[in-house]
């Protein structure tokens, strides 16, 4: 294996251990934390949508994510699969 793909490599195992979408940041949320507090804790969602003061919004993807409801910007209920 030549040092580029072994440093190729190293990378991408080190970007996923790096990962925000884990158990470690799922037990820090809490029912009434504001959009900005949850989104410094787990980057930028992957989607959300909503409407009426009412939204969700997904970190991650099918097999690990972590899910949060929102009213008036303040988290109401939050779930999460996969997480290590």
């Amino acid at each position: 294996m030549s040092l580029r793909s072994l440093a190729l490599l190293s990378l991408c195992v080190v970007l996923t251990a790096c990962s925000k979408i884990n158990q470690e940041n799922y037990s820090k949320l809490s029912a009434g934390m504001n959009r900005a507090a949850v989104e410094q804790l787990l980057g930028t969602p992957t989607e959300c949508s909503g409407a009426l003061g009412m939204s969700s919004c997904t970190w991650g993807d099918q097999n690990s994510f972590i899910s949060v409801q929102y009213a008036a910007d303040k988290v109401l209920m939050y779930s999460g699969q996969g997480l290590k």
